[in-house]
């Protein structure tokens, strides 16, 4: 019995050498320091006109704010829960659910960068994000014993929460939530499942969305 967390198309990348000459990304990048290294519309908005998808990029906080609203979970603390992170640039990393991500967003930055860069994050003793070398579909597909579920705020609205999960310990529930601004979903995504919702009539964040679906996964599994 384990959510199985994707967040997918994710704006963590470094930045793209197309736009290593512009005057926003040449004021604050620096060789020495992993987290300027990160793409950040909160600081390169003008120089990320030019990329391609450039809605969808450059927002570590996402990730930021959905790993520290999973990580802290009753659900990641029961060992109920596996995380992973696909970037907009398709790589695919695994979660450690023992690691302490940081709190403070430059310091968050600062890892993520050192991850694009090194592959890995690793302690003395454990390796706490591995890069995973697969394609992202191949590796949905390769999980046994799955239901997928994707999350949309195009997708039909959600009447009970109930209706999401079933207490069924022989089946794991693969979760899709998307790690981006916006724009939606590409297709080889929700070609995954014919079974996409959306949690309320409002737009939500990503990390509120994590948050509500993991805490409903705790009611009905009985998980405090």
């Amino acid at each position: 019995m384990t959510l199985i967390l994707f967040l997918v198309e994710s704006g963590l990348e470094l930045i793209p050498k197309e736009i290593r000459n512009h005057p926003s990304v040449i004021k604050t990048f620096d060789n020495a320091k992993y987290s300027s290294q990160l793409l950040d519309n909160a600081l390169h908005h003008s120089a990320m006109k030019k990329l391609k998808n450039f809605e969808k990029r450059g927002r570590p906080d996402i990730v930021h704010n959905c790993l520290l609203n999973a990580l802290g979970s009753p659900l990641n603390k029961s060992g109920s829960l596996d995380i992973y992170i696909h970037t907009i640039g398709n790589k695919i990393f695994k979660i450690d659910s023992n690691i302490r991500i940081a709190r403070n967003y430059n310091r968050f930055k600062g890892l993520m960068a050192k991850l694009l860069i090194k592959g890995q994050i690793a302690s003395d003793d454990s390796v706490l994000i591995s890069q995973i070398n697969n394609n992202l579909i191949k590796l949905i597909k390769s999980l046994k014993s799955k239901e997928i579920l994707l999350f949309s705020e195009n997708g039909k609205l959600l009447q009970n929460y109930f209706e999401l999960f079933k207490k069924n310990l022989s089946k794991n529930y693969v979760v899709i939530i998307g790690g981006f601004q916006k724009s939606n979903f590409s297709q080889e995504i929700l070609d995954l499942s014919d079974k996409i919702f959306s949690i309320s009539q409002y737009s939500l964040d990503a990390w509120v969305v994590v948050n509500k679906i993991i805490s409903y996964y705790e009611i009905i599994h009985d998980i405090k």
